[in-house]
């Protein structure tokens, strides 16, 4: 797979051409990308009812409210928000080429917007493009948000809990990306562009954000490598 990337240090954005090869690029650089889509939709019948309003952090492409939109038998509030504006025009057009319903796409950043009250949020890998020093805000607003027994889906890019563990992890990673056709070039290229822009916790980390928002009912529902996602009950 060839992506070009040629992106100066601490550099990385979603916006621009990204969006056109978003999809590709993804799928290829985090392990079981589709299967933690599979297990977001599957729970999402624990949660969701008529009219429920469903959450979708960081939305990208649009492509998990599609899915969302086709798995569901409800009739779900589907809203999707985005601070990349290539991001958001890609995922309006995309959505309504695809005659998909119920759904509304917002040019926000999470900080700044007001969350209606809803039965299922999801953050896919998008807590980790947040500052540290925000991301308590984050998910306390994420928290009050919910309805009572409503769901906050949240998988992360994790950090492992000693040095050890990381360089075995890292290296299972860097294998991951070469087995899907990144150069080394490529690789090196992306590692530099994320400096300072993707900040993952550990699970320790993330396990704290969610308990001291508020979250008691918190289990794993996936872990591959240095990838995990987080089902947390209210």
């Amino acid at each position: 797979m060839k992506i070009n990337i040629k992106k100066k240090r601490g550099s990385w954005n979603f916006g621009k051409n990204v969006p056109n090869n978003f999809v590709n690029h993804i799928t290829a650089s985090v392990p079981e990308y589709d299967l933690g889509h599979e297990i977001i939709l599957k729970l999402s019948d624990f949660f969701l009812k008529d009219n429920s309003n469903f959450y979708d952090i960081g939305c990208s492409t649009g492509n998990l409210i599609e899915k969302l939109y086709k798995f569901s038998n409800k009739k779900v509030n589907l809203i999707g928000l985005d601070s990349e504006k290539q991001m958001i025009n890609f995922a309006r057009k995309n959505l309504k080429k695809k005659k998909i319903r119920n759904f509304k796409i917002v040019h926000s950043n999470i900080l700044k917007q007001n969350l209606k009250k809803s039965d299922l949020i999801v953050s896919y890998y998008t807590i980790q493009f947040i500052p540290p020093k925000y991301r308590q805000n984050v998910i306390n607003k994420i928290y009050k948000s919910l309805n009572w027994g409503g769901a906050f889906i949240m998988f992360e890019k994790v950090r492992a809990p000693d040095a050890r563990f990381q360089d075995i992890l890292n290296s299972l990673y860097l294998d991951f990306k070469e087995e899907n056709g990144f150069s080394n070039q490529e690789i090196i290229e992306k590692q530099k562009s994320l400096r300072g822009v993707l900040e993952p916790f550990s699970t320790f980390g993330n396990t704290g954000l969610l308990k001291r928002s508020g979250f008691v009912d918190i289990t794993t529902i996936f872990k591959h490598i240095c990838f995990e996602g987080y089902l947390c009950i209210k």
